[in-house]
């Protein structure tokens, strides 16, 4: 704990430089730490202290890992162009289930504006349509209930589209899916 020192002598404002009172007894700095949340800072930090250590809870950490592998693997999907596989991050959306559920799905994807690729899907898939402002490169998209859409240029855009995905690293992208029309395979692995 830091303390300034004041002479009550004198009529000056309190010294600039702080000092630490060497007087105080350790127990009060820290009964002061505490009291400002070094319990937290310690739990932060993930102090061994805090976390138990015994076979039970390495186990419990093993089993958090693998759901959390499963979960990781249960929200990826892919996309291949060519030689060129990208992993796609799936939206937290009823599209992007229902879209899973049409996979291994080839698609043979048309050229638009310089800046995306769209096909036909085989059934409608469900929507929650929003406008989203600025496309990105590497999102998937759903524009209606039956057309996927990938992008591969940054744009401000004013029409409405539901989320299924975005590509993890989209660099390479635009080269890969090339400037005319292409087919595109989705799959699960």
């Amino acid at each position: 704990m830091v303390y300034e020192t004041f002479d009550a002598g004198t009529r000056s404002a309190p010294a600039t430089t702080p000092s630490i009172d060497r007087r105080r007894p350790l127990r009060c700095h820290l009964q002061t730490m505490r009291r400002l949340g070094l319990p937290l800072l310690l739990a932060l930090c993930g102090s061994t202290a805090a976390q138990p250590s015994t076979p039970a809870a390495h186990a419990d950490a093993a089993a958090g890992a693998a759901q959390a592998s499963q979960r990781t693997e249960e929200s990826r999907m892919w996309m291949t162009v060519g030689e060129r596989r990208f992993a796609i991050t799936l939206a937290d959306t009823e599209a992007a289930r229902a879209f899973v559920a049409l996979l291994p799905l080839a698609l043979d994807m048309e050229e638009l504006n310089g800046n995306e690729k769209h096909g036909e899907l085989p059934k409608a898939l469900p929507t929650d349509a929003s406008r989203p402002g600025t496309i990105r490169n590497g999102d998937l998209l759903l524009w209606g209930s039956r057309t996927a859409v990938v992008f591969y240029q940054t744009f401000d855009s004013p029409y409405s589209y539901t989320r299924v995905g975005r590509l993890d690293d989209p660099s390479g992208l635009a080269r890969g899916l090339g400037r005319g029309d292409v087919r595109v395979v989705f799959s699960k692995n």
